[in-house]
């Protein structure tokens, strides 16, 4: 099965063509230029676009515009091409790429995206609960390493690819097919202009 996986919610836009397990080709770029990289990754995997048998899309949670962003290019794939989608968390493709390690990512506002329980939450920097020594992955792990360090965390460094939510674990995670207009991004909060108005 021929998958183009993608994810916008983090500040880097990841993208990738899977065919039954294996990557033809990866991208990392930002949410805006993601039609040209998935129109690069066709042409690196020697693909047309009808030859696409699925879409495996990230629904966060993360940046509210970089979601919308890739729910709407999903949206306007599936109903061009006819195919159907599902939607992988972000947490959990990054967990994926860093097995053992906790996903977090940067929320803004001064909180993170997290796995609490194995549910995702989000909650400030300092009242992330892990054990001493728990590798920490993601942007917000990279925003906050003092904080997460100082309670015994460990971050790997800056250019760690383990920090990147790699579209090719949205292949590998994406399960139960359908409807792409029928994939709701993954919100923990209420965004900032909602919360604007009295």
């Amino acid at each position: 099965m021929l998958t183009l996986a993608f994810d916008t919610a983090t500040g880097v836009a990841t993208s990738a063509l899977v065919d039954d397990g294996e990557v033809l080709g990866e991208r990392a770029s930002r949410a805006q230029t993601l039609l040209e990289d998935i129109d690069a990754l066709l042409r690196q995997g020697g693909a047309h676009p009808r030859d696409l048998d699925a879409l495996a899309i990230g629904v966060g949670p993360g940046s509210f515009t970089g979601m919308r962003i890739g729910l709407a290019t999903a949206r306007g794939l599936a109903l061009a091409l006819d195919l159907q989608g599902a939607g992988v968390s972000t947490l959990a493709a990054l967990a994926e790429g860093a097995p053992g390690a906790l996903p977090v990512i940067d929320a803004r506002r001064r909180e993170v995206f997290t796995l609490v329980g194995g549910e995702p939450a989000v909650l400030e920097p300092a009242a992330v609960e892990l054990v001493e020594g728990t590798v920490c992955v993601g942007d917000g792990a990279l925003r906050y390493r003092e904080v997460l360090e100082a309670k015994g965390a460990v971050v790997p460094p800056d250019g760690d690819e383990r920090h990147v939510p790699r579209a090719r674990f949205h292949a590998q995670l994406a399960r139960d097919f359908g409807a792409v207009d029928a994939i709701e991004p993954q919100y923990l909060r209420l965004p900032d202009a909602a919360r604007s108005v009295p």
